[in-house]
Formats: structure tokens, C-alpha cells, sequence
């Protein structure tokens, strides 16, 4: 059985964050890193006004985190003697059915432990910092601690990497990983030879170059793909436009799948991870609304998501923007969840889905005290308080969902004559039926609908 690997946590309290913000972003890097499986041993924090272009942190701290992996905690001057690296490995492995990421970047041959202290007695395996790194700032790192480094980028690319499930997700999980991967990649002991132009003349590739070129090239691959298989999503999707959408969205692993699994009675996954659900997931209420309504449980957000994974999941995301009622689900028994509801509603911004009618849920209620609770209702009006777990609170929220369509039916009268009673199935079926009778002609309903469902029924009543 492989060992856990063990990591140390690394942040930098900048002047523009709080401490406790701090505190809660070092908390959630935590989680994390436990839902990669990795053992976390220890922490370094510090507070500095910009983080050290050197090795992150100042020379005090740098020393203090060295302690935990039998590093020098210096980092060396001049250029190392050789990079032992597998930058080819990584672009002729990269498809979609490849391993997880691995982190990035090996350490120098001349800044490996020495024999004396072997990796198996090291309390740490590898570094994670909470802020996104340069090349070189991971770089130093390494080589100072001896051990391999990963910012929260590269903590949350190998999570979606590892959870992306669809051939869509997977796509798109590997452009962002690429797209991280190739700023990264190093040369190999013999990277400085120059391959030969044509005809073996010219200033030709460097085998870092090549590497690099190739991996592009990937990405382009992948992004041709991606743009086929969104073509059929949005064909999918566009099916879909004449029906009433409802769209869960929220920080991550705030109860989205909880609510979904309890609204639609459907077996979406549902687990105590960050990260636990990147497919979106699409179906009906339950039980089942006339007229019909779909619910759709999108990926959670998180704070410092990386770019390259909000351009990634657009076509996802799109199921929020071209939803008819946003139900925006925060953890209240989380203390920080006022910061992830600020995220959210940023990314909703930031993909254009601001302006979908939205009902906030303040999930997880079981968790907190009645005053709480009580508190909580009086700082958000209008929002909803309560919990998965309650069928009570879910079948509340059913019909929260099905009244909020109500102001935008309309109310027709349809005439079907006994020659065309077969339409009084799909009047059923996309309408209700406030009221039936039954007469010598034929059956005369007061409906109450979507206003294309009605005026598709009564044009086939007419025979059109």
C-alpha cells in the first residue's frame, strides 16, 4: 500500500487581508489538500507586505519550514548544475486517459538531501502554498527545501483533474492543466543543445522549446475537440429552451448536490469534498411540476478559481446563465460562507449570469442555534433557511420553486373536440388543468401555462 504523502502548509498575510480571512483561506487550502488524500503535518505562516520574489518567504520562516523537510533552507546562488526533469514524459502522456498531475517540478541533483537524511525520514514530502507561485518563486522553493512545491493553482487543477468525470469535464480540466503545465516545464541535463534547422542548418529548437511547442499543440488539439463537443451540448441544451430551468449554483461544497439529490430524488453524487461534482448534472423535479421544471446542479465555486478553469467550464456554466430561476445555496454554519457568497456572486457576474432572477438558500440551518438562524433571516430578507437533511424544508422549497413560475404562466381556455382528444394528453402533460368538463362536443379545459406551450396547444386545436 503506497504511503500518504505528507505536506506543509504555507501563507503569507498580505496588508489588504484580514486575519481572519487569512485564517480561513489557510483552512480551506487544508481541505483542500485532504481531498487529494495528502496528510497534512504542519504550517508555516507570516505576515509580509509582498510575498519574497526569492523563496516566498523571509529568511527566518524559510529556515523554519527547511526544519520540516531536511532541507538547507537557503536558497543557492548562481544556476543549478543540472535540471533532472521529465518535461518529454509529460507532453507524450498528455490525453485525456493519463494519470493525475503530478506536482510540479523535481528538485536539483545538486540540491537532493544527502544520504544522511533519506526522504523516507523527512516529516514532509511536499510544500503547498496558499497564493499562486511563479515558476521561479516554486523554483526557489524547491531547491531550498528540497522537496516538491505546489500553489493553490496547481492544488486545484490536479482536483478537477482527478474528479472530471464527463468527456467534456475532461477536456477542459486538461487545457487548464496545460495551460499551467507549460510555464513550468524545465530543460533536461542536454535542454541547452539547439536542434538543427532545415536540412540540419539554423539556430533550430532547444529540447525545452520543442517540448513546449508540442504541448501547445496539444492544447489546440483539445480545444478543437472541445469546440465539437460543445457544439452538441448547445444543441442539447437548446432543446431544452421552452422548458422551465432551475439552476443550483454556490461555493463549493456548500449542499448543492445534497439539494439536488433531495429535489429530484436522482442518485447524484454526494460526498464531503471540495470539488465533489464538476459534471453538470440535468433533471426533472420530483415530484414532477406541470408544467414540467428541470433542475440542473452545477460546478461549486471557490475563492482564487483559476482563470483558465472559469474560461474552461463556460459551456457549463452557461447552464446558470440560461436558467429561468437561480437558486444560489451558501453553508450558513460556515463563518466565513459571506466571503464564498461575495465569490460567487463575482464568477455569476463574471460569466454574465447576474442577471438571472435569483432565490439565496442559507443551507445547512440544522447546524446553527435558533438565534442564529433568526439573525441570519433578519440580515437576509427573503432568503430561505433550511437543511437537506429536512423533508419538510425540501418539499418547502418544491413548492418555493413551483410558485415561482406561477407569475409568469398564463391562463387560456382550450376547446378540444371528441375528433381531437388525443391532444388532452399533451394538454395534461405541459399545462395545468384548473378546470375539465365534459360536453356534447367535445372537453373544454381552463388551463394555466407557459405562454409557447399554450399557444402551441391552440393552434393544434385549430388544426394548424
Amino acid at each position: 500500500m503506497e504511503a500518504t504523502l505528507r505536506a506543509v502548509l504555507v501563507g503569507v498575510q498580505l496588508p489588504d487581508t484580514s486575519t481572519e480571512e487569512h485564517a480561513s483561506s489557510m483552512a480551506e487550502l487544508g481541505r483542500l489538500v485532504h481531498t487529494l488524500g495528502y496528510e497534512v503535518v504542519g504550517e508555516v505562516t507570516q505576515r509580509r507586505p509582498r510575498l519574497s520574489a526569492g523563496g516566498v518567504l523571509g529568511e527566518g520562516k524559510l529556515a523554519e519550514l527547511a526544519e520540516w523537510t531536511g532541507g538547507t533552507g537557503v536558497v543557492p546562488q548562481g544556476p543549478p548544475r543540472r535540471i533532472v526533469t521529465k518535461a518529454r514524459e509529460r507532453w507524450e502522456t498528455v490525453d485525456e486517459d493519463e494519470a493525475p498531475l503530478a506536482a510540479p517540478g523535481p528538485v536539483d541533483a545538486d540540491d537532493s538531501p544527502s544520504e544522511a537524511a533519506p526522504r523516507e525520514s523527512r516529516r514532509a514530502d511536499l510544500i503547498i502554498v496558499d497564493h499562486e507561485l511563479s515558476p521561479s518563486q516554486a523554483r526557489n522553493l524547491e531547491r531550498a527545501t528540497g522537496v516538491e512545491v505546489l500553489d493553490r493553482t496547481g492544488v486545484i487543477v490536479e482536483i478537477f483533474h482527478r474528479h472530471a468525470q464527463s468527456r467534456e469535464a475532461r477536456l477542459q480540466v486538461e487545457i487548464a492543466r496545460l495551460n499551467y503545465l507549460v510555464p513550468r516545464m524545465r530543460e533536461t541535463g542536454g535542454g541547452d543543445r539547439q536542434r538543427g534547422g532545415i536540412g540540419g542548418k539554423g539556430a533550430g529548437e532547444s529540447a525545452l522549446e520543442l517540448d513546449r511547442r508540442k504541448v501547445r499543440d496539444r492544447i489546440a488539439q483539445l480545444r478543437a475537440d472541445l469546440v465539437k463537443l460543445e457544439s452538441e451540448q448547445g444543441t442539447r441544451r437548446a432543446r431544452r429552451t421552452d422548458q422551465l430551468r432551475v439552476a443550483l449554483v454556490g461555493y463549493t461544497n456548500a449542499g448543492k448536490s445534497s439539494l439536488m439529490r433531495a429535489l429530484t430524488g436522482s442518485d447524484v453524487l454526494v460526498a464531503d469534498k471540495l470539488f465533489a461534482t464538476l459534471d453538470t448534472t440535468v433533471r426533472a423535479l420530483h415530484p414532477e411540476s406541470v408544467p414540467k421544471v428541470l433542475v440542473s446542479d452545477t460546478v461549486g465555486f471557490i475563492k482564487k478559481l483559476p482563470h483558465d478553469l472559469v474560461a474552461s467550464f463556460r459551456s457549463t456554466l452557461d447552464e446558470a446563465h440560461e436558467a429561468s430561476l437561480l437558486l444560489l445555496v451558501v453553508d450558513c454554519s460556515d463563518a466565513t460562507f459571506r466571503q464564498q457568497l461575495e465569490v460567487t456572486r463575482e464568477v455569476l457576474a463574471e460569466i454574465g449570469a447576474d442577471t438571472v432572477p435569483t432565490q439565496l438558500l442559507l443551507n445547512k440551518v440544522d447546524r446553527v442555534d435558533a438565534a442564529t438562524r433568526e439573525a441570519l433571516l433578519v440580515e437576509f430578507p427573503g432568503a430561505l433557511a433550511l437543511s437537506a437533511k429536512r423533508p419538510d424544508d425540501v418539499a418547502a422549497l418544491h413548492a418555493h420553486i413551483v410558485s415561482a413560475f406561477d407569475d409568469g404562466l398564463v391562463e387560456a381556455e382550450l376547446f378540444l373536440p371528441w375528433s381531437n382528444a388525443g391532444l388532452l394528453g399533451e394538454v395534461h402533460a405541459r399545462t395545468r388543468v384548473v378546470e375539465e368538463s365534459h360536453e356534447d362536443e367535445g372537453v373544454r379545459l381552463r388551463v394555466k401555462g407557459r405562454a409557447a406551450d399554450v399557444h402551441r396547444l391552440q393552434a393544434r386545436q385549430r388544426g394548424q
